[in-house]
C-alpha cells in the first residue's frame, strides 16, 4: 500500500465532507464522480478518491482501480448523451499545471469544432535517445 501523504487543507476533501455543493453524477465507496463548477463543455465531470490523495504515488491499487473504472463509467455516459468523444485529462504536481493538490480525473465532452485545444508540442529524439530514457524507466 503506498504510504500516506500528509495531510493539507483541500478543496475537494471540504466538497467531499460537505462544506460547499456539489452535483453528483455518480459515486460508490471509494470514487465521487461530479460536475466540475468551471466546464470547458457541458458534462465536463471530475472523478476524484475519496480519501485525500495529492498525487499518483499515493493511490492505493484499489483507489486506482476505481478511479479508471468510474473514469470509463462517466466516458461512457457521456458520449451516450452529450458528446461524440471524451478526452482525459490528468495534472499530477504543480509543474503540470495540477490545480487542486488532490488526484482529479477530467472528463471532458468533445465535439467536432469545439473550441477545447490540447497541445503536446513534442520534439524528434533519435532511436537512442528513446532506449535510454526507456531503460531509465524500466529499472526500479
Amino acid at each position: 500500500m503506498p504510504e500516506t501523504a500528509p495531510a493539507t487543507a483541500c478543496l475537494f476533501c471540504d466538497l467531499l465532507d460537505g462544506h460547499g455543493e456539489l452535483s453528483v453524477a455518480a459515486s460508490d465507496a471509494v470514487v465521487v464522480a461530479f460536475m466540475d463548477t468551471f466546464p470547458v463543455a457541458p458534462g465536463h465531470v471530475l472523478v476524484v478518491p475519496r480519501r485525500h490523495v495529492p498525487s499518483l504515488e499515493y493511490l492505493t491499487a484499489e483507489e486506482g482501480t476505481a478511479l479508471w473504472s468510474m473514469t470509463q463509467i462517466m466516458a461512457r455516459r457521456i458520449r451516450a448523451q452529450h458528446a461524440p468523444a471524451v478526452n482525459l485529462h490528468l495534472s499530477d504536481g504543480a509543474e503540470a499545471e495540477q490545480d487542486v493538490p488532490h488526484v482529479h480525473m477530467h472528463v471532458l465532452p468533445r465535439h467536432a469544432g469545439d473550441a477545447i485545444t490540447i497541445r503536446l508540442p513534442g520534439q524528434s529524439a533519435t532511436r537512442d535517445q528513446l532506449d535510454r530514457v526507456a531503460t531509465s524507466l524500466a529499472a526500479d
